[in-house]
């Protein structure tokens, strides 16, 4: 589908191609394998000298129709979707790093993130240095002769700080490292890193681009080599693809992205303001407050603020467990992303796994607790959230 269409109309029409049934919703593909009309097809089709299905591990008409749709609204030449969040990030590794390379990785990622980094990606002789993400030039100090990919997740998990992806894709490509964005967050209804000079995007589909906590899945979108051929290699050889019937859930999802999104990021910031200005609260994180550090670099490179947001309140972790408890309509999950605002105790959840001096550079504290705003009214969650500060003075 041309890319002179815009992003709602892309979200639901990218990547479809009907069958001979003409069936208006994108069928879904349950078959392991594919049948070929003759002993020359197969062997063309293997060869890669025929374009076709083969086997459902790495070519499925439902996935395809998923992945180019994807790529379409984040403006990549090549998207490999795959069976989770991480296994995008594993696969983006394993695909273009080998033994000795390094990476320079944003010190505020998913937990998850740095647990595969520094348990088992070390172990193959990886090298990786950890940097603020706020700050271009410690990314350029941080480079070494084998630096050969950035990874940065903007806006950040949890604290939602905000990267200048156009000042880091410049550095990274002075030495021609390659920069790999998590979007997670903001979804290309919200942000393009490519377009900003990223050469690589990685989704948590689990996310908002199912936006209804149903499925688990992730995607790798960029360029025709990098994703199309090398992440494409891995995923073919290795298998943690994303099923026929996840993708099907994910290109619903797609469909309603943009209207979500908005939804998300009007009611986020109308709670963080109301947030901002109650005594129990000692700080809150969100990028559309005009008390953020990187307000204006979010609004120059967002279309909208997103959400998430995240706040510390009084009395350290006693005081987080306690508005949790209290709360009577978030439900209390790890997940984000859904239509159901959730809430969670980051340190003791989604950042648990990595070591208290990690959580500490990271600015995760006892206190931190992070709301996935969801789509019930602004007002319900408002009372939801006084019951929670109302147990912290009670502590």
């Amino acid at each position: 589908m041309s890319s002179d269409y815009r992003l709602s109309t892309l979200a639901v029409r990218a990547g479809q191609v009907r069958t001979h049934e003409g069936e208006h919703c994108e069928p879904i593909f349950t078959t392991s394998s594919y049948v070929f009309r003759s002993a020359a097809e197969a062997a063309a089709r293997f060869a890669e000298t025929e374009p076709g299905n083969i086997y459902s591990r790495f070519t499925n008409p439902t996935v395809r129709c998923f992945e180019e749709r994807l790529a379409a609204l984040e403006g990549g030449a090549a998207c490999v979707a795959t069976s989770s969040g991480m296994a995008a990030i594993l696969g983006t590794c394993m695909a273009l790093l080998q033994a000795g390379d390094h990476v320079v990785c944003s010190d505020s990622v998913f937990g998850s993130t740095i647990a595969l980094l520094n348990r088992y990606l070390v172990k193959f002789g990886l090298g990786v240095t950890y940097v603020r993400p706020d700050d271009p030039e410690a990314w350029r100090r941080a480079i070494r002769r084998e630096t050969r990919l950035f990874l940065l997740e903007t806006p950040s998990n949890p604290l939602c700080g905000v990267a200048d992806i156009q000042a880091i894709a410049a550095i990274a490509h002075e030495r021609d490292i390659l920069l790999a964005v998590d979007n997670c967050f903001c979804t290309p209804a919200l942000q393009k890193p490519l377009e900003l000079g990223a050469d690589l995007v990685i989704h948590s589909a689990t996310k908002y681009l199912d936006g209804q906590g149903r499925c688990v899945g992730g995607a790798v979108v960029g360029s025709q080599q990098a994703v199309g051929r090398d992440v494409f290699g891995f995923l073919r050889t290795a298998g943690p693809t994303m099923s026929p019937f996840n993708a099907w859930v994910f290109l619903k999802g797609l469909e309603t992205l943009e209207l979500r999104m908005r939804a998300h990021s009007q009611t986020a910031l109308e709670l963080a303001k109301w947030l901002e200005a109650q005594p129990a609260v000692q700080r809150v994180y969100y990028a559309g407050l005009e008390s953020h550090p990187q307000h204006a670099l979010a609004r120059r490179q967002q279309r909208a603020f997103g959400g998430i947001l995240a706040f510390d309140v009084d009395k350290g972790r006693e005081g987080a467990w306690a508005f949790i408890d209290a709360v009577r309509l978030m439900s209390i999950t790890a997940n984000l992303g859904d239509a159901k605002t959730t809430i969670t105790h980051p340190a003791t959840t989604t950042h648990s796994r990595i070591s208290a001096e990690e959580r500490a550079r990271a600015g995760i504290g006892e206190g931190l607790l992070r709301i996935s705003v969801g789509l019930e009214d602004v007002r319900d969650l408002q009372d939801d959230l006084e019951r929670g500060l109302a147990a912290v003075a009670r502590v």
